[in-house]
Parts: structure tokens; sequence; C-alpha cells
């Protein structure tokens, strides 16, 4: 099945070139949009599995339109394109519920590769960011967390793959690490964010290490 792909960004040329590059990889462009507030409206009708949205929009932030979208369409997955990596903004996007973050400097390859990876749910990072946003999963975590005496039982399996989630390890690592197939790591995730009734892996990722799975 083909990945529905939207590409929110506000300069026509490279908003068209990117939608082009999509096209030609054969994923489905269903929608582009110039502005924030645009995009969520029609991405509620176009239903895209991604968005590319880029972090600077001429009347909203970028981080308020991943909120938007989240609230809209809560499985879309949003892939950030930003001209930097600026660490405070990485993280208000990730906080905010973006799932991969991405500089615009990427080559077209690394930006095709993190569109696949990002709409399978594997949260995707511009090289040296992912250090950055796990230290702040566990700068979260120092809160005492709260009780969870009734949290729901997680299989054997499913712990042992949160344990890896916590340790920072991306969804392909932890299916070679336990010898397991790309889909089936996923399918864990998904039922392990379902039983805690988590919604993204930020929550998921928290969650692991306030309980120590990451040591």
């Amino acid at each position: 099945m083909s990945i529905r792909v939207m590409v929110v960004d506000d300069h026509p040329m490279w908003r068209e070139g990117v939608a082009r590059d999509l096209t030609e990889a054969g994923l489905d462009v269903v929608a582009t949009s110039g502005e924030g507030r645009q995009a969520v409206r029609v991405a509620a009708a176009a239903r895209p599995d991604l968005v590319v949205l880029d972090l600077q929009l001429p009347d909203v932030s970028g981080v308020e339109v991943v909120r938007g979208l989240r609230a809209a369409l809560p499985e879309v997955r949003v892939l950030m394109l930003s001209a930097s990596g600026e660490p405070q903004s990485v993280l208000d996007a990730v906080k905010a519920g973006a799932t991969g973050y991405l500089v615009k400097s990427a080559a077209p390859a690394e930006f095709l590769d993190a569109v696949r990876r990002t709409a399978a749910g594997e949260p995707v990072f511009t090289p040296g960011l992912a250090g950055l946003v796990l230290g702040e999963y566990r700068r979260l975590a120092a809160a005492p967390p709260a009780p969870h005496d009734d949290a729901p039982r997680l299989t054997e399996r499913e712990t042992e793959v949160l344990r890896l989630v916590a340790k920072g390890l991306s969804y392909k690592q932890i299916a070679e690490r336990l010898r397991l197939s790309h889909r089936t790591v996923q399918n864990h995730v998904q039922n392990t964010l379902g039983k805690l009734q988590l919604h993204n892996r930020v929550e998921l990722t928290r969650y692991a290490i306030e309980r120590g799975l990451d040591e």
C-alpha cells in the first residue's frame, strides 16, 4: 500500500520540489499547504499517513501545527524539517508529537529514507539529535512517577522490547537484537501503547525510564 503524504512548507519551490521527489519515489502526495492552520484543516480531509512539516511557517509555528494535526488525526506521523537542528526546537517538536526531525540540508536519499521510516512509526532524527532527545526523556523521568499499581501486565516480549526502546534503540536495531521482523517490533510497541494507554514513543520511553527499564 502506498504511503499517503502531505507536504507543508511556505516556500512554493521547496514545497513543489519535495512533493515531486516523493511522487517520483512512489509515494502518494495527497495534499500540500503553505500555512499552518490551513494544513490542519486540509489534513483532516485528506487523511495522510505522514505529514512532512516545515518548522517555520508564516501564521503559526510548526510545533503548534503538530499539536493540531495530532488532535485531528491521532495516528498521523509527522516528520519535521528545519534549516537548523537547534536543540530546543527539536525537543519542542518531539514533545508536541512529532515522530522525526530532519534538517533541510539532508541528502535526498536520506530524506526519502526518513520519510519511509517515519511513516512506519520509527523515530528518525538528524545524526547527533537522537542522544539529545533521549537525554530529555531521562530528565523528564527524574520527577517521581505517578503510582501505576493498576497498570496492565505486559508480556515478557513486550517488556523486552520496551527495555530496548528505553535504551534509545531504533526499531531496526531492536529487530536485529531480538531476531524479529521490523513489523513484529512495531506490533509489540503498538500493543504496549494500547495496554498502557499512552500515545507516542515519547510517553512510552518516559514510562520505561521511570521504571528503571533503561538500566
